[in-house]
């Protein structure tokens, strides 16, 4: 192992840190999930050849800790209630008739600011400004890829509320997207 790969992986530690809390919800079993993915990192590191970024074969680690967390500590997990303090969004982003209040604005060629670090870095302070419930739903769908019969057996919540939590989510994404960054001019951006 290249002896720069442990600085590395130590220096993206908090990162990964902050996705494990986000989903888990537990300081403690996040932990435990950041120190099994660097220990498997530094393990494999030599099966690590340097065709994806470091971060995204540690998010591909850690990914796969998280659900052996969840599996683990599924019936540890306290769960609040459903109500995430939550203003109706459904009314601020639709008019009576059902239609957008405002159109979304044309996002020109996203695929390549979808490349942009910086991009990244929005999506993931947007991210961490999503309700509790509600990140946490979205990471287990788009993030841990699991079905929407697991979601709800883990979560104890009906297939229309997982539906309607997932529906917000993305709306408050979209907007805190638009935002702070397609409404900004790219050469704006910090």
């Amino acid at each position: 192992m290249e002896p720069d790969l442990s600085s590395r992986i130590e220096a993206l530690r908090p990162s990964l840190l902050r996705l494990a809390q986000l989903q888990l919800r537990n300081a403690h079993w996040a932990e435990d999930a950041v120190s099994e993915t660097v220990l498997a990192a530094l393990e494999g590191a030599a099966r690590f050849d340097g065709r994806a970024q470091l971060k995204t074969w540690l998010i591909s680690i850690l990914r796969h800790k998280v659900i052996d967390q969840l599996r683990l500590r599924q019936r540890e997990a306290c769960l609040g209630d459903d109500d995430d303090g939550d203003t109706d969004i459904d009314d601020l982003v639709f008019a009576a008739d059902g239609h957008f209040r405002a159109m979304p604005q044309v996002w020109s060629q996203p695929h390549e600011a979808l490349q942009q670090r910086q991009f990244l870095a929005v999506l993931e302070a947007c991210m961490e400004r999503l309700p509790e419930r509600l990140g946490r739903v979205f990471l287990m769908r788009e993030w841990l890829e699991l079905d929407s019969s697991a979601i709800c057996d883990e979560l104890a919540i009906s297939p229309a509320n997982l539906w309607t939590m997932l529906s917000r989510a993305r709306m408050r994404l979209r907007e805190c997207l638009q935002l702070d960054w397609f409404g900004n001019t790219l050469g704006s951006r910090p």
